[in-house]
């Protein structure tokens, strides 16, 4: 079965001010939709893979045939984070976090402004593309930590709760190279709920 595009959850301009409906439809349409492709095209000869989830593709890489190997390591983790991005945002943010996850930040970073200190402050040192995480770790804690590219936390053995794309075509047509203002603004988009909904998940 083909890997498929899902139609945003909201309008390509329900984030703004925060985020432009002009960037959003490029990422959406235009970056999300060349992974989905891109990835379709290298499972075409091994009908085995083409029946697996990404997530089952990006934690398993080394069952993953060499010869397309990296081209799933970089399309099918764009696939899942993107697919997971559209879902951590929403028009209708509660500002802060919620539930269960509330305590656990607080608990693990002293308060809600360190922990986005802290995000920030990662997601601003990522050298080039990547994405910035706060993961659920092999140890049940709370850790943020940044990825490269398009690696998914998934394949290091990390549970993704909360993510903020930082390549250059989340935010450059709007915040061109400031991105420490974009990585301000985007908590104002977070879906708190969401958030909240995968760390009780974890948990489990």
């Amino acid at each position: 079965m083909a890997h498929t595009l899902a139609p945003l959850p909201y309008d390509y301009a329900a984030l703004e001010p925060y985020i432009d409906a002009q960037t959003m439809q490029l990422h959406h349409d235009k970056h999300h939709a060349a992974y989905v492709n891109n990835l379709n095209a290298a499972l075409e000869k091994y009908p085995d893979l083409q029946g697996k989830t990404v997530e089952e593709l990006v934690i398993n890489l080394d069952a993953v045939p060499q010869d397309i190997r990296t081209i799933v390591r970089n399309n099918a983790g764009g696939h899942a984070n993107h697919t997971l991005f559209w879902q951590l945002m929403s028009p209708e943010s509660e500002g802060e976090p919620i539930g269960k996850i509330k305590d656990a930040i607080a608990t693990t970073f002293g308060s809600f402004d360190n922990f986005k200190v802290q995000f920030n402050d990662a997601g601003i040192k990522q050298f080039g593309s990547g994405w910035v995480w706060l993961v659920n770790n092999q140890e049940n804690k709370l850790q943020i930590v940044t990825t490269p590219n398009q690696d998914s936390p998934l394949t290091i053995g990390l549970y993704p709760l909360l993510g903020n794309d930082v390549w250059e075509h989340a935010y450059y047509l709007k915040y061109q190279n400031r991105r420490a203002d974009y990585l301000n603004a985007w908590w104002n988009v977070v879906n708190w709920n969401e958030v909240n909904r995968r760390f009780e998940s974890a948990l489990r």
